[in-house]
């Protein structure tokens, strides 16, 4: 691939974590302002009806969101020590297949989250029925679809044979010490 793609995806990849950084951090303020207003409200003596549910609801978006997040920044749990002590030929090799693997998962799932929104259409959150569980549930392939895309980056630079941007987080061994 010449330079100019490399620098496209370069900056794709900046764009595309900032953006899930926004989606991340605004799940996060509203489940704060959600749990504090229902905090506020049970210590008045006047309990939200709808409050655990929809905490419940929005911690588990900002999961999946967040583990989109940490699939462009490379920054899931592993154990790099393993895979570092390879030669860069093999690391390569098990790298890519590893990709492979973790896209055909999240190919998987998003496809069984799609085929599972028609079965959830009739049915509602508890306390907010005007809320169809298709909506909640929407969060499975939509989050999928953008773990495969921030997975496919990451493919697109074992593929052209340059060594992956390296984690966010620290080492197994780092966070030991």
């Amino acid at each position: 691939m010449n330079k100019g793609a490399t620098d496209t995806i370069g900056r794709f990849r900046q764009a595309y974590g900032r953006f899930l950084e926004w989606v991340v951090s605004a799940l996060m303020l509203v489940l704060f302002f959600e749990v504090t207003l229902g905090v506020v409200f049970r210590a008045v003596g006047a309990s939200l009806i709808w409050y655990d549910e929809i905490a419940s609801v929005l911690l588990a978006w900002l999961t999946f969101y967040g583990a989109a997040l940490a699939s462009v920044r490379r920054a899931h749990i592993g154990c790099p020590e393993v895979v570092d002590a390879m030669p860069w030929p093999a690391r390569r090799i098990f790298n890519i297949v590893a990709q492979l693997l973790v896209i055909a998962f999240f190919v998987l799932l998003g496809g069984v989250g799609i085929a599972i929104m028609p079965v959830l259409a009739t049915d509602a959150l508890v306390s907010v029925p005007e809320i169809p569980m298709s909506i909640v549930q929407s969060v499975i392939p939509i989050s999928s679809a953008l773990i495969v895309i921030a997975e496919l980056l990451q493919l697109a630079e074992l593929i052209r044979g340059r060594e992956p941007p390296a984690a966010g987080g620290l080492s197994l061994s780092e966070g030991l010490h």
